[in-house]
């Protein structure tokens, strides 16, 4: 028992999950600076066209620099601030540390990456601006997101039966 408790536990480690949540109790409305960034999220995400599928499907098609661009820039900024989160040991706005845990390499990342490259390429939409798109007037890419959301509950359901 105890050898399958410790896979499981290794299996959980391997998950993206958050190291540094808060363990601080906020008031409800606390959340509502979460909505407005959520909004201006959204803004920008259809302002750059990020939430655009024809330049999505550019993209894909290795038509246009746009996207490629965009996520190339997404990338940089994103090295860069763990790289002085790091540096200058920064922490979060209520004084907690921030840490970061290493993931090993694995070939479910292989086939999870892959499905989600085809799922992305045939529905012209990804996690991140599926939400955008919606509110920009593409409510077809409501499909998209239930199958988002049954895709992910199908994987929670049969998690531990996956190559990790």
């Amino acid at each position: 028992m105890q050898q399958n408790t410790d896979n499981k536990l290794e299996t959980r480690e391997l998950d993206a999950i958050c190291l540094n949540e808060s363990r601080l109790q906020h008031k409800w409305h606390s959340n509502l600076k979460y909505l407005l960034v959520g909004l201006l999220f959204g803004i920008v995400f259809v302002k750059a066209e990020a939430a655009s599928w024809f330049r999505i499907q550019e993209m894909f098609r290795l038509q246009s620099f746009h996207m490629f661009g965009l996520i190339g820039s997404a990338v940089a900024v994103g090295f860069i601030s763990v790289f002085l989160i790091k540096k200058f040991k920064i922490r979060t706005i209520y004084g907690e540390p921030i840490q970061f845990s290493t993931k090993t390499f694995n070939k479910g990342q292989i086939y999870g990456g892959l499905i989600f490259g085809f799922g992305w390429a045939i529905t012209g939409a990804c996690p991140g601006p599926l939400f955008a798109q919606i509110g920009s007037g593409a409510t077809v890419i409501a499909v998209t997101l239930l199958s988002a959301i049954a895709g992910t509950w199908v994987y929670g359901y049969f998690r531990e039966k996956l190559p990790h």
